[in-house]
C-alpha cells in the first residue's frame, strides 16, 4: 500500500479578494506553551513480560533526548513523540499510548512493520545516512540506487508523525523541536496544519556538500521541508555552509548574517541558521564512574595491561567510522617504532551495527583480517597489540576503559556529532570514588590525549587534539606516537582546556541555546498574516504584512470611475512584459491598453523602467501620451513630441571611466558574467555565473567600486545577480515624487495614484508615493494602490499574480474610462522648471 500511495499537501493558494485570512483560526493561543521534541525513536525501552505477556517500559537515561530537559525549566512541560523499536499490535497500542502518556509524557506513532523497514532500513539508511557521509551509489555494488518505494514510505512515516502531532499541538505558542534526518519532510505538514507554530530543527549527522547533495532525486523536496522550520541547527559550519550552498544554488535564496545570526529569507519568512555542536550530559557520566562495578573493572584492566599504554577506540561497525584505517595506522607505527612493541595496546570496542547490508559485512570483515595480521606479526603469547571487543559492552565498562587510556582516537572518515571524545576527557577528569579506583591522589595534575579526525563534527571544539586525515596513514601512526609519548605537563595543558569547555557546553547549555534562539526567531509570528502556495511537499508558507491583499477588479474600478486626476506608474520588465520571455517588445495587448489609458485626458500614465530609451522609444513609439521614464529616471519624456530631459542630479558622468576597467576585471576572472552599458550606469551581470562564486565577487565589486566612488557622485547597489553603479540621487522613486509634485504645481492634484512593479527597484516607486502623498503639498490624501507582482514581501498593500493579472487590471480600467475627448498638448519646459509638460 505504502510504494503505491502519493503523498499530497493540499494546495492552499486559494485566489480570492480582499485581506488574507489566517489558514489556523482554530487553533488559538491559550498562553500556556509546551515544547514537544519529535524523534524517530522515543527515549523509553520495551520488554515484553514472558509470563504475563505484557509490555513494561522503562526511561532510556542515555538518550539525548532525555537528557537535553536539563537545559529546560522546572516548570517547562515536554511531552516527546516518536516510534518505539518494537512492534505493537494495533489490539494493545490504545493501551500502550495510554500508559507511554501517562507515566512518561510520551506519545508513540505506531508504523506499520512494513512502512518502518521501508522507511528506517530503506530510504534513512541505504539513501540518506550514505549520501550524508559522501557515499554515491556509483554502481549497485557500490550503495544502492535511489528506490521509489522507499521515498514514498519516508514521506508517509513523516505523515504519520503529523497526524500524531496534529492531536498534540493545542497551541500555536507551542514549541516543537525535531531531531535529525528521520524527519525532514515533516515540517512542511506541519507548517501547513499550523502556520505560527514554532518550529526548529537539529541535524545530528553531517550535511553534504551540494556536489554531493544535488545529487539526490528528491533534494529539493527535503530543502523545502527543512525551510518550513523557524531554527535549524547544525553541529558545525562546514554543514552549515554546505546547506545554505543547497539552498543558493538549488532554490536561488540568498542569506546573510542578521545581527550575528545567519538568515535566510523565504517567502517572506527569516529562517534562521544556528551552529553549536552537542555537548554530553556530565551528571549522568559521573555517577556511573562512582558505581562499585566501574571500579571493579577499572581495576581488572589495569592488572590486564601493568605496564602498557592503552589506546582506546569506541566505534560503531561501519564503513564510515575508519575503524580498519585506524588498525592500519597501528600497524604502521609499530612497523616504525619496534621499541613500542610490548608496551601499547590498542583497545578497539565494536558497537553493535546499527544498519545492516553488505558493506557492514565488509568492514567488519575488513578489520578482524586487519587485526589478526597485526597481532600475528607484532604479537606474541603474552602480548596482543590489538584487542578487538565485538560485543555489547556495559556502560560501566566503557566509562572504566576510559577512565585508564592515555590516549583516545576517533579515526572516523565522516561523522557527525561523534561524543566519544567528550565522554573521554570527563571520565579521565574522574571523581573522587574513581581516583581512589585508579590509584590517583585527589589533587593530583589531570591528563588525557585525543586523537581526532578532522572530518568529525566536535573536531572544531576540541583544539587542544591532535587533528588528522584518517586516510593519511603515516599521519596519524604519526600523531598515536606524538600522544603516547607527548610530556606530561603538555598533556594536562591540553586535558585542562578540553574539560573547560566540555564542562561548560554540555547538552543542557546545547538544549537551552537552541531553545531560546528558536523563541528569538519566532518573535515575529503573531505580527503576521500567513498564505500557503504549492502543491505536495513544495508547500511553503508566506509570511506577509496584515494589511496585504490581492488587487481585484472590483476593489479598484469604483474608485477609478469617482475620480478626476490619476497618476498611473507602470514598470515595464516582469510587470507588463514577462521577466522570462525572450521577446522584450510589447504585446499589442499592451500596446492598445496603454493606448487607451494615456489618451485619457484625466490621466497621466508613465512607464519607469530601467531600460534605455532608445529601446522604449522603438516599442512604445505608438503610444502618443504615454509619459516614460528611461534608466530609472535618467531620462524622462512627457509624450512622444516631447523631448528627452536629462535629470540634473546625473550631468557629471565621468565616474564610468572609472567603473568600466574595475567591472571589466571582475567580467574576465569570473566565467558567465557580463557588462550591461547604459548611457548613465553599468551593470555587472552575474546570472549565469558559478552561484557561489558569482555572489561572492559580487560582494567584492561592491566593496571595490564603493572604495573607488567614495567621493564620485555616483552609488553602487546590489540588486538580485547583479552589481550597478549609478548617478546619485536617481531611482524610480525620484520619478514618481517629480510627476507627482509636477501635477500639484500646475493645479492638477492626483485624487488617485497607481504604481505597479515587480523587483527592489520599484520597491523605492512604492515607498517615494507613500511618502509624497502624505506630506504638507497636497491638500488630501489620494486613494493609493501600490501594487507588486507576485506574493512575496513589498512596501506595497497590494500585489497581482503575473503580467497576465496586470493586463487584465489595466484592460479593466480601459474599459471604464470616461470618453476621451480632444485637448492640446501643452508646450514643453524644462525638467528643472515649475510647470509640468502635462499642465
Amino acid at each position: 500500500m505504502v510504494s503505491s500511495s502519493r503523498i499530497n499537501v493540499q494546495d492552499l493558494a486559494e485566489n480570492f479578494p480582499g485581506i488574507i485570512s489566517d489558514l489556523n483560526t482554530y487553533h488559538t493561543s491559550d498562553g500556556d506553551s509546551r515544547t514537544i521534541i519529535v524523534a524517530n525513536m522515543l527515549p523509553v525501552q520495551a520488554k515484553r513480560h514472558n509470563q504475563t505477556g505484557k509490555w513494561h517500559f522503562s526511561l532510556d537515561e542515555d538518550s539525548l533526548l532525555l537528557q537535553l530537559k536539563d537545559g529546560f525549566s522546572p516548570e517547562t512541560d515536554v511531552i516527546y513523540v516518536g516510534s518505539l523499536k518494537v512492534d505493537i499490535d494495533p489490539s494493545e497500542q490504545g493501551e500502550v499510548a495510554q500508559k507511554l502518556l501517562e507515566d512518561f509524557n510520551c506519545v508513540p506513532t505506531f508504523l506499520p512493520h512494513d512502512l518502518k523497514k521501508k522507511f528506517y532500513l530503506g530510504f534513512c539508511k541505504q539513501h540518506l545516512w550514505p549520501l550524508f557521509h559522501y557515499m554515491l551509489p556509483m554502481c549497485p555494488d557500490h550503495g544502492s540506487r535511489f528506490d521509489r518505494d522507499f521515498w514514498q514510505a519516508y514521506v508517509w512515516a513523516n505523515k504519520m508523525f503529523a497526524d500524531t502531532l496534529m492531536d498534540i499541538i493545542r497551541s500555536e505558542d507551542d514549541f516543537v523541536w525535531i531531531h535529525d534526518y528521520h524527519l525532514m519532510v515533516l515540517p512542511t505538514f506541519l507548517r501547513k496544519l499550523f502556520s505560527r507554530v514554532k518550529l526548529g530543527f537539529f541535524l545530528h549527522s553531517p550535511f553534504p556538500s551540494s556536489e554531493i547533495y544535488r545529487t539526490l532525486p528528491v533534494r529539493d523536496q527535503i530543502l523545502r521541508g527543512l525551510l518550513n522550520c523557524d531554527l535549524i541547527g547544525f553541529h558545525t559550519f562546514d554543514y552549515a555552509r554546505h546547506f545554505l550552498s543547497c539552498c543558493s544554488r538549488m532554490l536561488g535564496l540568498d542569506y546573510e548574517s542578521k545581527r550575528g545570526h545567519i538568515g535566510l529569507d523565504y517567502y517572506g519568512r527569516t529562517v534562521y541558521i544556528k551552529i553549536l555542536p552537542v555537548g554530553i550530559h556530565l551528571g549522568r557520566l559521573e555517577s556511573v564512574m562512582n558505581l562499585p562495578s566501574t571500579s571493579s573493572v577499572v581495576k581488572e584492566i589495569q592488572k590486564q595491561f601493568d605496564g602498557k599504554k592503552v589506546i582506546l577506540g569506541i566505534d560503531d561497525m561501519d564503513i564510515f567510522k575508519g575503524i580498519s584505517l585506524k588498525l592500519l595506522a597501528m600497524e604502521q607505527l609499530l612497523k616504525q617504532h619496534p621499541g613500542l612493541c610490548g608496551k601499547v595496546v590498542l583497545v578497539q570496542i565494536v558497537n553493535p551495527a546499527r544498519g545492516s547490508g553488505k558493506d557492514v559485512q565488509e568492514a567488519k570483515r575488513e578489520t578482524y583480517l586487519i587485526a589478526r595480521r597485526i597481532n600475528e606479526v607484532y604479537g606474541s603469547p603474552l602480548y596482543q597489540p590489538v584487542i578487538l571487543i565485538d560485543r555489547h559492552v556495559p556502560r560501566y565498562e566503557k566509562t572504566a576503559y576510559y577512565a585508564v587510556a592515555e590516549c583516545c582516537i576517533v579515526n572516523a572518515v565522516r561523522d557527525g556529532m561523534n561524543l566519544v571524545p567528550y565522554k573521554y576527557i570527563v571520565c579521565r577528569q574522574g571523581t573522587p570514588y574513581m581516583d581512589e579506583a585508579v590509584g590517583i591522589k585527589p589533587n593530583s595534575p589531570r591528563t588525557s590525549m585525543l586523537v581526532v579526525s578532522e572530518f568529525i563534527g566536535c573536531s572544531p571544539s576540541l583544539s587542544g587534539a591532535v587533528r588528522v586525515n584518517p586516510w593519511d596513514i603515516d599521519a596519524v601512526a604519526d600523531a598515536l606516537s606524538s600522544a603516547i609519548t607527548m610530556q606530561e605537563s603538555e598533556k594536562q595543558l591540553r586535558h585542562e582546556k578540553h574539560y573547560r569547555y566540555i564542562s561548560t557546553h554540555d547538552v543542557a547549555y546545547w538544549a537551552r541555546s537552541f531553545m531560546q534562539d528558536l523563541e528569538r526567531a519566532c518573535q515575529d509570528h503573531h505580527n503576521r498574516r500567513y498564505w500557503g502556495i504549492g502543491f505536495g511537499l513544495n508547500f511553503s508558507m508566506v509570511a506577509l504584512s496584515p494589511s496585504f491583499r490581492k488587487l481585484s477588479l472590483d476593489h479598484i474600478v469604483p474608485a477609478y470611475r469617482r475620480t478626476n486626476r490619476r497618476a498611473i506608474f507602470l514598470d515595464y520588465d516582469g510587470t507588463v512584459v514577462p521577466q522570462s520571455s525572450i521577446i522584450k517588445s510589447p504585446s499589442p495587448e499592451v500596446i492598445s491598453v496603454l493606448q487607451t489609458l494615456s489618451k485619457d485626458p484625466k490621466n497621466t500614465v508613465f512607464i519607469v523602467s530601467g531600460r534605455g530609451r532608445s529601446s522604449l522609444s522603438e516599442w512604445l513609439g505608438s503610444c502618443d501620451m504615454l509619459g516614460i521614464a528611461a534608466e530609472h529616471g535618467h531620462f524622462l519624456r512627457w509624450n512622444k513630441t516631447s523631448e528627452w530631459e536629462i535629470c540634473p542630479l546625473a550631468a557629471d558622468l565621468d565616474w564610468k571611466k572609472i567603473v568600466e576597467p574595475v567591472m571589466r576585471l571582475y567580467t574576465e576572472a569570473t566565467d558567465g558574467s557580463s557588462i550591461e552599458t547604459k548611457e548613465s550606469a553599468l551593470v555587472w551581470h552575474h546570472q549565469d555565473a558559478d552561484p557561489d562564486f558569482g555572489s561572492c565577487q559580487a560582494k567584492e565589486l561592491l566593496d571595490h567600486l564603493e572604495s573607488v566612488l567614495a567621493n564620485e557622485p555616483a552609488v553602487v547597489n546590489r540588486g538580485h545577480h547583479i552589481v550597478e553603479a549609478k548617478p546619485q540621487g536617481i531611482s524610480k522613486g525620484f520619478v514618481a515624487e517629480k510627476v507627482l509634485m509636477n501635477l500639484v504645481k500646475c493645479g492638477k492634484v492626483p485624487d488617485f495614484v497607481m504604481c505597479i512593479g515587480d523587483d527592489r527597484s520599484d520597491e523605492d516607486m512604492f515607498e517615494s508615493v507613500f511618502r509624497t502623498v502624505s506630506g504638507p503639498t497636497l491638500p488630501a490624501a489620494p486613494e493609493i494602490f501600490a501594487c507588486t507582482i507576485g506574493l512575496k514581501p513589498s512596501k506595497a498593500e497590494y500585489y497581482l499574480d503575473d503580467t497576465v493579472d496586470v493586463v487584465r487590471l489595466l484592460q479593466g480600467l480601459a474599459a471604464a474610462s470616461s470618453p476621451i475627448t480632444e485637448y492640446t498638448i501643452q508646450s514643453q519646459v524644462s525638467f528643472e522648471s515649475t510647470a509640468s509638460p502635462n499642465c
